[in-house]
């Protein structure tokens, strides 16, 4: 772990309910923020020359603030180190593979680390809650799912899950806000209308994925998100705590000088310009 994120973990003390209950100010956030995206940016030329391998899977219930998470990990970052991967329903032939085998495909090779925006943990959730997996092939998944974990990790992929927490009230009042913003409506499908519906349904497949798939080798951990800010910054802090690295140097570098002997007018004339309305 790196000794500049190892101070600010060690510099952060346990909040206690009533400093959680209160918003992280912006200011703060973004200072903070960019201070973990400079130790991303290091970990990213750590993995790219070590050629490590590293999975992290996100997953929580709707509107628990995956994707703005995300975003905050790899804005910054090379998409061609952090993957994000987020699948689509399974089409009619997918359905016929073995469940595991299309996210199979989108494990990292060296020097990646390849994000899930929800998971083969889909079957442990949204597909049992909803009835789109017989009993059996929800019941079979969490047998398996730990033996077949443990064999990716013994394979030499680093394999991180995040489970992110969102309670009752916070995520009625962030439907209700995508309800309202023609900015965010898109975010708002029918099936989070019936996940929002079904809120202890999915609670109780929660627990029983977390019971089934936590352990020693794929531990999950757990980011509190009413805050979204907050668990932003949690989850990258965690997320550098638990992958080893150090900062690479790199060469100081200058720009050359621009080459006279072929010098021209280069500039565009009677092309068709984009309209400069701002």
């Amino acid at each position: 772990m790196h000794e500049t994120e190892q101070t600010m973990l060690n510099a952060q003390p346990e909040a206690d309910e009533d400093e959680r209950s209160t918003k992280l100010k912006r200011k703060v956030y973004e200072r903070e923020l960019r201070k973990l995206q400079v130790e991303l940016c290091h970990l990213q030329e750590a993995v790219r020359q070590s050629g490590e391998r590293v999975i992290v899977v996100f997953e929580g219930r709707d509107a628990a603030g995956k994707g703005g998470t995300i975003k905050a990990i790899t804005e910054r970052v090379s998409p061609r180190v952090f993957r994000v991967v987020a699948l689509p329903a399974p089409s009619d032939r997918e359905k016929t593979q073995m469940f595991l085998q299309r996210y199979i495909a989108h494990f990292p090779a060296a020097g990646e680390i390849v994000i899930f925006d929800r998971s083969w943990y889909n079957r442990a959730g949204v597909e049992h809650v909803m009835g789109f997996c017989s009993k059996g092939e929800y019941r079979r998944f969490l047998e398996l799912c730990p033996r077949i974990e443990r064999f990716i990790v013994g394979g030499g992929i680093r394999l991180i899950k995040f489970w992110l927490e969102v309670g009752k009230s916070e995520q009625k009042r962030r439907f209700e806000a995508r309800i309202k913003d023609p900015l965010r409506q898109w975010k708002l499908s029918p099936m989070d209308l019936e996940s929002y519906s079904r809120w202890y349904d999915f609670s109780r497949a929660r627990d029983a994925m977390l019971a089934a798939t936590d352990t020693e080798e794929a531990p999950w951990y757990i980011v509190r998100s009413d805050d979204k800010r907050r668990a932003r910054l949690n989850c990258i802090a965690q997320l550098l705590h638990l992958i080893p690295y150090k900062t690479v140097k790199r060469e100081a570098v200058s720009l050359p000088k621009r080459g006279r002997d072929d010098a021209y007018d280069d500039r565009l004339r009677d092309r068709r310009f984009v309209p400069e309305l701002y």
